[in-house]
């Protein structure tokens, strides 16, 4: 349902929007820990890190590689699976960490059931990462987000995030924030690999998943490629107007800029930002203007090349072909 949506909040002047700042270099000093605080991402940054050691709960052989299952804790009080993917190379691996957004899980990115992980399923709209990552010789890690998937009350039920994501914002958090830590403290473990190219370590997602990574490209030094899938448009066009997920909102964010303003923060660093052209939930046409400001960001930060913008045809979905046909130059 579309809304009148922040009418009060004029486009493109908050506070810490780039165009306020002289050069790329001042603007990234001042707006990367205003928008660490948006998150509660600064808090999280003084949680006790300890080593983490996973748990494995099975590995398989299939005909792209090994697929492994691990057990992790990211934090006190907190468990999160992930799917380690290796091709038939030799290492290290270019890897990217693969999310899925709002659905069953993870198990969307290694076609297999959710109910049962030996069963295969056919995925729709290229969500099958994982496979896709295997099938180009690249590793995948397939991290199940907080408050999805196994994480959820109710794997089956899209907005069973709303109850965490509300009490996170009594105590200053966001279930964005506590995703992209997730996101740092699986790069924790994957450090501790001997396997893993880490000039080589991206982040890639749809819708949900894309909003992290997103995030996660900005916040996170260790990630050096994004791709970003129908989660990219404008704040104001997209969950400031019409009926999204709350796991989706950052208090004070329009007040800090707009998605140029958290997308160039991971400049220079490539980044390939995909949006359907029937997409209804992130519009192109708001996609196209924001991803205007982003290559000026790209260009003052002097990459002007690095930042890619693909369309596929159809709505709300992952498009495979084009994505890594503008990604792969950069990651090979």
């Amino acid at each position: 349902m579309r809304m009148n949506g922040f009418k009060e909040v004029p486009e493109a002047v908050g506070k810490f929007a780039f165009e306020n700042y002289p050069d790329y270099p001042s603007w990234r000093a001042a707006a990367l820990p205003e928008l660490k605080r948006l998150l509660g991402f600064d808090r999280l940054e003084r949680l006790e890190r300890k080593p983490v050691v996973p748990e494995s709960l099975w590995k398989r052989r299939t005909p792209l590689g090994t697929i492994e299952k691990l057990r992790f804790s990211p934090e006190e009080g907190e468990e999160a699976c992930i799917y380690i993917c290796l091709p038939e190379l030799p290492p290290p691996y270019k890897t990217f960490i693969c999310l899925q957004g709002h659905s069953t899980g993870m198990h969307n990115s290694i076609a297999v059931e959710w109910q049962d992980e030996t069963v295969p399923k056919a995925i729709e709209g290229d969500r099958d990462f994982a496979i896709g990552c295997l099938k180009r010789g690249i590793a995948a890690v397939c991290l199940e987000q907080r408050y999805m998937g196994e994480r959820s009350s109710d794997p089956e039920h899209h907005p069973a995030c709303l109850l965490p994501t509300l009490q996170n914002l009594m105590i200053g958090r966001t279930a964005i924030g506590d995703r992209v830590y997730d996101v740092d403290r699986l790069i924790d473990y994957l450090y501790t690999r001997g396997d893993i190219d880490r000039t080589r370590l991206g982040v890639m997602g749809n819708s949900g998943g894309g909003t992290t990574g997103m995030f996660a490209g900005a916040v996170l030094d260790r990630i050096t490629h994004v791709i970003a899938s129908c989660s990219f448009s404008s704040f104001r066009g997209s969950i400031g107007s019409m009926f999204h997920c709350a796991c989706n909102y950052v208090p004070g964010l329009l007040e800090y800029g707009e998605s140029a303003d958290v997308v160039g923060l991971t400049a220079p660093k490539p980044v390939v930002i995909v949006n359907g052209d029937a997409d209804e939930i992130f519009p192109l046409d708001e996609a196209d203007r924001q991803f205007r400001r982003l290559e000026a960001v790209y260009r003052a930060a002097g990459a002007a090349g690095n930042c890619v913008h693909a369309v596929g045809g159809g709505g709300h979905r992952f498009y495979a072909a084009e994505a890594w046909s503008a990604m792969l130059p950069f990651f090979q």
